[in-house]
């Protein structure tokens, strides 16, 4: 049975951003939470702001320029848009028309760049066109997101409600893209017990974790690039998930427990119900990042999914164990990561 935990009373917002920046927490099994989230990029949006203003580095008017083509870009065109901000988002086509639109009617500039083979691919050609605006606009601010330690320090308000709601916490699941927040969770909830363990989820394509890159059908995670956020000694163990897994996942969360949400969070409850399955004596959080509203014409449809040549499909074996990112299978696989640094991973001696 699907419980909701609440948190505090009911108030007033000042803002929708303050109303929908923080996460449900949901149960799901006996031993098993979720923190939906209705958009959680949301909430490192609105802090990075909070913080540059502070700083004095962001003054009324300033431009604004950010790299996204998903739900940061939405949640920075959402507060940008409260607070008169002007700004421009580079992104590529992986900004669908629903998004396109949103993004516009809030003010927002796009545009739209191409993979031009370069070392990052059509992540690395956003950042460079970032980098070019920032030069021809010095006075503009740009939130970087991949790097800003702003980030992960944003999600320091979920962890005091985790932990205030739900008490320990044994295990944290969620999907990584820039490193904010499992990191930022992972950190704060450390404080009061440094045995967390933190299970971070990525896709086959990602080289986050040092698969080869590749192009990704399961979009919102992973990166052809080494966010400066993801830091990979926070990490006990990796599963990379596949399109087909994820997207069954995702149908399973709203078909079993009415939350109507995305790939990513269908990625991160694939791998947090295995999870919670192999440890029923653990306490377990997956997080989930946003809702499923952008999907609808796409991981919902299934004229979209028979054109993709996709099946949505568990997968009953569950993840297979591997002892080196580059032995991992086209199909769920698992690192015991143990907050090993990257490179000490990835050294040919790692290797079994």
């Amino acid at each position: 049975m699907t419980t909701t935990v609440v948190a505090s009373a009911a108030k007033v917002h000042s803002s929708v951003v303050e109303a929908t920046e923080l996460p449900r927490l949901i149960r799901l099994t006996d031993n098993l939470y979720g923190a939906a989230f209705s958009l959680m990029k949301l909430l490192p949006a609105r802090y990075i702001i909070d913080q540059a203003e502070a700083a004095g580095t962001l003054l009324p008017g300033t431009p604004i320029i950010e790299t996204s083509s998903g739900t940061f870009a939405l949640g920075l065109a959402m507060v940008c848009r409260l607070r008169g901000y002007p700004l421009t988002i580079v992104g590529d086509a992986a900004i669908d028309r629903e998004l396109y639109t949103r993004l516009t009617m809030l003010g927002a500039t796009v545009e739209i760049v191409e993979d031009t083979g370069q070392p990052g691919g059509i992540q690395g050609a956003r950042l460079a066109r970032v980098e070019e605006l920032r030069q021809l606009r010095p006075d503009s601010f740009v939130p970087g997101q991949y790097d800003n330690p702003d980030n992960p320090a944003a999600y320091g308000s979920v962890a005091e409600l985790i932990g205030g709601t739900l008490g320990p916490v044994d295990c944290l699941v969620g999907p990584v893209g820039s490193g904010g927040s499992t990191g930022g969770l992972a950190a704060a909830l450390r404080l009061s017990d440094p045995t967390l363990h933190l299970v971070g989820v990525d896709t086959h394509g990602s080289i986050i974790f040092g698969t080869p890159d590749r192009p990704r059908m399961l979009r919102g995670l992973g990166s052809s690039i080494h966010p400066g956020n993801v830091r990979h000694s926070a990490y006990d163990e990796v599963h990379w998930v596949t399109a087909p897994e994820a997207f069954h996942a995702t149908h399973e969360l709203f078909r079993t427990h009415g939350l109507f949400m995305g790939p990513t969070s269908g990625a991160s409850f694939q791998v947090a119900a295995w999870w919670a399955r192999q440890n029923p004596d653990s306490t377990v959080v997956a997080v989930l990042p946003d809702e499923g509203y952008r999907y609808q014409s796409t991981v919902y449809n299934e004229t979209w999914l028979r054109e993709q040549g996709i099946t949505p499909a568990a997968n009953p074996a569950g993840p297979t164990l591997v002892d080196h990112p580059l032995d991992a299978p086209s199909t769920w696989s698992r690192l015991l990561w143990a907050r090993r640094r990257f490179d000490d991973v990835m050294v040919p001696g790692a290797r079994a």
